[in-house]
């Protein structure tokens, strides 16, 4: 992938692979455990479009937008951190950090009621994510509960994930484009 620069050595010489944590529609995320330091990442295994006519994976270009976007978006504590991509032939992997405490969804799902206090500290960190996306000219375009985690199950903290619908904007552009489901 052109300007992006990706581990050559095998993924499995590197990280260790462990269970499912989530998955979509062109990708699937499992649990990893990189050998040298025994952090824990999350590796989503982004399947490639072989042929421009396939319906099965997604072209390199929009691989690449969700790698460069994620790469804009340095270490923000509200937005999912990017640490290595790889391409092993069949799937872009991007290494991220891993976050344990489920979907925002879920958890308010599964409350009665959510105080006005805990939404106002949800919802200060969402925006705060999306004011430094907007800062560095990317806008979103798939934010829901879904694509928001919680840090861990007992933490308020919460991060934005997916970016492969995200664009790169400029003021003077506007953008008109199909999104979601």
């Amino acid at each position: 992938m052109e300007g992006i620069e990706y581990s050559t050595q095998p993924f499995e010489e590197l990280y260790e692979v462990f269970e499912e944590i989530g998955s979509g529609q062109f990708a699937v995320v499992r649990r990893c455990v990189e050998k040298a330091t025994c952090n824990e990442y999350a590796a989503k295994y982004i399947r490639k479009r072989r042929v421009a006519s396939s319906r099965r994976g997604l072209p390199l270009e929009a691989i690449a937008r969700e790698v460069r976007v994620l790469q804009r978006l340095d270490k923000h504590q509200n937005i999912i951190s990017l640490h290595q991509v790889f391409d092993n032939g069949q799937h872009v992997i991007l290494v991220l950090e891993l976050v344990r405490g489920g979907e925002l969804f879920e958890h308010i799902s599964e409350r009665e009621r959510l105080s006005e206090e805990e939404a106002s500290a949800f919802l200060h960190q969402i925006l705060q994510g999306l004011s430094h996306m907007h800062s560095k000219g990317i806008a979103h375009l798939d934010l829901k509960p879904e694509n928001v985690l919680l840090l861990s199950k007992n933490r308020q903290h919460i991060k934005l994930i997916d970016f492969g619908l995200s664009r790169e904007i400029t003021k003077a552009e506007e953008v008109r484009d199909l999104m979601g489901k």
